[in-house]
């Protein structure tokens, strides 16, 4: 009966192989298909990819399972607010990283590669291995590109552990902010931000401020700080702008405006400056040299049929849908929205992007939800106390908590906030879609 038993099993196995192959080969030449395909698997797509599921099933009008894929090919998901925690000396980078087919659901499938092109026309892309995948709609999350080539010495400055070079903005290095602060006991301790676009424009800054709460709590004071940046201005709008300079000028913080890293000469500890005013560059002496690298769409973008010509995925500021395809929308980073490019802003987009998409799969129309630009820059200037920025389009604030503070007032209530609570809320609730940012656990009402 055993031998009888096994016999019919292995003829049914082969059975199955074989049919499994005609399958195989009978679908090969088309292209696989999702109804709704994200691209990018960072926060905005993880948020957004389940607020989506979410919503159909809300309407009574459920996606099956695997009708959703994420298309990305790293392998560890990261909550990159949380890397100048870790440069500040206040969690482990450990805290901040997990594995990013943890963090999908069952229901939704994870294509785990990168995109190598995109094509509207026929709606859909190609992977980097040559496989295409069509889609009914596409979300592109993919994110922005942190160029570490484009400073002449400075992947090679990152690597070298007593160079006195580090950076919050990579996982890799984020520690190693840390311990520079911890090595150093007196000198320079330069900070730099490029001109441009990049993710999360203050945090340049709330590394360089608990640096120097740092140094001043442990009695090294005599440390000299300066803040070299390629914008014009502490801060893009004008009341946070305002309170950090005076902040600035009452620690002794010098200000170096319109000036860009070029490039960093480790053996004689050097930092090279572009002056934006005439083109002329000025050597500065450092102990320590904080670098934020200068940020740009990724390459998969330039020339897209999908990006402008910068590289951004061209979409309606207020609706989140693509101004050519109109089954094509972004979110995040990679898109051309006007607005600082935070954790905080995909906070407000998505449950936007999502009500749209839904309205257009229903409808054949986007519904009446609207982007108003929202975003936010928790701003850190010490230990215990922070700025909360928040503002909209037009750079005019847009505050949660005026009524009770001035936000323009750094507290400690902010600081937990940052600290804290918002690693907890990301985790538990933000990639799984039910995180609203200003709005809390409150879907935003759309009617």
């Amino acid at each position: 009966m055993l031998t009888s038993n096994l016999a019919r099993g292995v003829r049914l196995t082969s059975h199955k192989a074989i049919l499994h192959q005609t399958r195989s080969a009978t679908t090969t030449s088309q292209p696989q298909k999702y109804k709704v395909l994200v691209v990018g698997g960072g926060s905005a797509g993880l948020a957004v990819a389940r607020q989506v599921y979410d919503r159909f099933k809300a309407a009574g009008k459920s996606l099956g399972d695997g009708d959703i894929g994420i298309v990305d090919g790293a392998e560890t998901h990261y909550y990159q607010p949380g890397w100048t925690l870790v440069g500040s000396g206040l969690r482990r980078k450990a805290d901040f990283a997990r594995p990013l087919k943890s963090l999908i659901p069952g229901n939704i499938s994870l294509i785990s590669e990168n995109v190598r092109s995109f094509s509207p026309s026929s709606s859909s892309i190609t992977t980097a291995s040559g496989r295409d995948i069509a889609y009914e709609i596409l979300v592109v999350a993919a994110g922005i590109q942190t160029n570490f080539d484009a400073i002449k010495g400075l992947p090679a400055a990152l690597d070298d552990p007593s160079s006195g070079v580090s950076t919050i903005y990579s996982y890799k290095t984020c520690d190693k902010v840390w311990t520079d602060i911890e090595n150093l006991k007196s000198g320079n301790a330069v900070f730099t931000q490029p001109p441009g676009v990049i993710k999360c424009a203050g945090a340049p800054q709330k590394i360089m401020w608990m640096a120097w709460d740092r140094f001043r709590r442990t009695g090294r004071g005599g440390i000299k700080v300066d803040f070299y940046t390629g914008m014009p201005s502490m801060f893009s709008v004008k009341k946070y702008s305002d309170a950090l300079n005076v902040l600035r000028q009452d620690r002794g913080v010098g200000g170096h405006f319109g000036h860009e890293l070029v490039s960093i000469d480790v053996a004689n500890r050097q930092a090279t400056f572009k002056k934006a005013e005439d083109k002329s560059t000025i050597n500065v002496d450092y102990s320590l040299l904080h670098v934020t690298p200068p940020m740009g769409p990724l390459n998969v973008f330039k020339g897209s049929p999908i990006a402008d010509a910068a590289g951004w995925v061209l979409v309606n500021q207020a609706t989140l849908q693509h101004t050519k395809f109109s089954n094509v929308f972004a979110i995040g980073d990679c898109s051309s929205l006007p607005t600082s490019k935070t954790a905080a802003a995909i906070t407000a987009q998505a449950p936007v992007l999502t009500e749209n998409l839904f309205s257009f799969v229903d409808t054949g129309k986007v519904a009446g939800a609207k982007y108003d630009g929202y975003t936010s820059c928790p701003l850190l200037t010490g230990y215990g106390e922070l700025m909360l920025a928040e503002f909209k389009y037009g750079l005019e604030p847009k505050e949660s908590f005026s009524e009770i503070f001035d936000q323009a007032k750094p507290n400690r209530f902010f600081y937990h906030l940052k600290k804290d609570a918002f690693p907890y809320a990301y985790w538990h609730y933000m990639v799984n879609g039910q995180w609203f940012g200003a709005q809390g656990f409150s879907r935003p009402n759309f009617d």
